[in-house]
């Protein structure tokens, strides 16, 4: 089973996002997140799969989570296309 990891902030969260998506805002990535903390919330075994809003920051998130050691894929297509495609979302 993969992670699916929204990298989006957590305002853009917090107006929707997909079920059993995890939260990791790129800009916390950016800032610094220990391999540690990281690998508590992420498994290093499953491969993620990263969104965002509209491709480019899952793959800036890419290139950070590869730093750590982690199989990563970024989506191209954003929330709302990925919605539109038949993503469920979480349930307010």
């Amino acid at each position: 089973m993969a992670v699916l990891l929204d990298v989006r902030e957590k305002s853009e969260w917090d107006d929707g996002h997909l079920k059993d998506a995890k939260l990791l805002p790129l800009s916390v990535l950016k800032a610094g997140a220990k391999a540690e903390e990281v690998a508590k919330f992420i498994p290093k075994d499953k491969v993620v799969y990263l969104h965002c809003g509209s491709g480019i920051r899952s793959l800036k998130a890419a290139d950070e989570l590869k730093k750590l050691g982690y199989d990563v894929r970024a989506l191209k297509p954003g929330y709302t296309d990925l919605l539109e495609a038949g993503f469920p979302a979480a349930k307010k």
